[in-house]
């Protein structure tokens, strides 16, 4: 007897919902591994400065996790950078944040409190320190800021520790041979257009929102900050070990660099959390910052380079036993 086919297009059709099927079983496979249920609750994550790359990518972050996690609530909380970060994280202020690793470094080197409770989730990116003066600035070195007005970061921000730590290499009291300013991203950049002050540092991921819209309307240029200040930085100690001697890439503002590179230094971002948090929240939460990279770098350029072979690289930081979990999962 012959076998019955159905006709070609219902064929056809049953064939593509099958498809379906699976493509919607693996998409589940994706968001919801081992049948698990999202995590549900609220937690608080600390980011930075308007207009600098942690407000954006805490916000992009949050979009990411509202999206795998449904049921999670995800308050974001605006701060002066690294040093509120750690902080809050440690006293239980805050759940989630990204902190450059030297911040956290001095946090527990100054035994804050917390310390032996914070706990890595994933290093993220290099943050680059820029020194930024007008282009018909004379100041050419970082020597030359001597007598000058000077933003050195908001005094609970990363930008304060590395700014203070740079011109110290350099010979230089922040607050008796310059005229201190507590500026960031978001005010720092209206002040030198206004020339109320003549310099000001800013640390982050490249390119950072707040100097790509200077960059519009006002001529500016980056003083380098050489290896000879590096290996002073190193002669400090401590947390100062952090550090490394990079080029900024020509790419980071094309319009303000004109194809040239700018010697400064380097510093590892990380996301950190608590020992006490939830171990299959921290392993979800870790899940959608590795798997959000490409969306998320599409609007943060910094966010491009997080990487699972290298993300667990969380030092001074042990990892999170849940994000352990999820780097175990996906361990080749």
């Amino acid at each position: 007897m012959s076998k019955v086919f159905p006709p070609i297009g219902r064929r056809r059709a049953l064939q593509g919902a099958a498809a379906g099927f699976v493509a919607f079983g693996l998409l589940l496979w994706w968001l919801l591994p081992l049948g698990e249920e999202p995590p549900s609750g609220t937690i608080t994550f600390s980011t930075g400065r308007q207009a600098g790359v942690y407000q954006k990518y805490g916000a992009m972050l949050e979009e990411a996790f509202g999206k795998d996690m449904p049921a999670l609530k995800v308050r974001l909380k605006d701060s002066d950078g690294s040093q509120v970060n750690v902080k809050r994280v440690a006293t239980g202020d805050a759940d989630f944040t990204i902190a450059a690793a030297d911040a956290v470094k001095t946090y527990e080197l100054d035994k804050g409190a917390g310390a032996d409770r914070l706990r890595g989730v994933a290093r993220l990116y290099d943050d680059y320190v820029q020194l930024v003066v007008p282009r018909d600035s004379s100041i050419f070195s970082v020597a030359q800021l001597e007598g000058k007005r000077v933003a050195i970061g908001p005094a609970g921000s990363g930008v304060r520790l590395i700014a203070n730590r740079v011109l110290k290499a350099a010979n230089i009291n922040a607050q008796k041979d310059i005229t201190p300013f507590s500026d960031g991203i978001d005010t720092g950049p209206g002040r030198l257009k206004r020339d109320e002050i003549d310099a000001f540092f800013w640390s982050s991921g490249l390119p950072t929102q707040g100097l790509q819209t200077l960059s519009e309307t006002f001529a500016f240029r980056f003083v380098p900050i050489g290896a000879d200040l590096v290996a002073k930085l190193h002669e400090q100690g401590g947390a100062s070990s952090y550090y490394r001697a990079t080029n900024m890439p020509a790419s980071a503002y094309p319009s303000v660099q004109k194809g040239s590179t700018v010697a400064t230094i380097a510093v590892s971002n990380l996301l950190i959390t608590r020992a006490d948090l939830d171990p299959r929240l921290t392993e979800w939460l870790t899940r959608t910052v590795i798997r959000s990279r490409d969306h998320i770098g599409a609007d943060v350029h910094s966010a491009q380079l997080v990487d699972v072979r290298t993300a667990i690289y969380t030092d001074p930081l042990t990892l999170h036993e849940g994000a352990r979990r999820y780097y175990r999962s996906v361990k080749p």
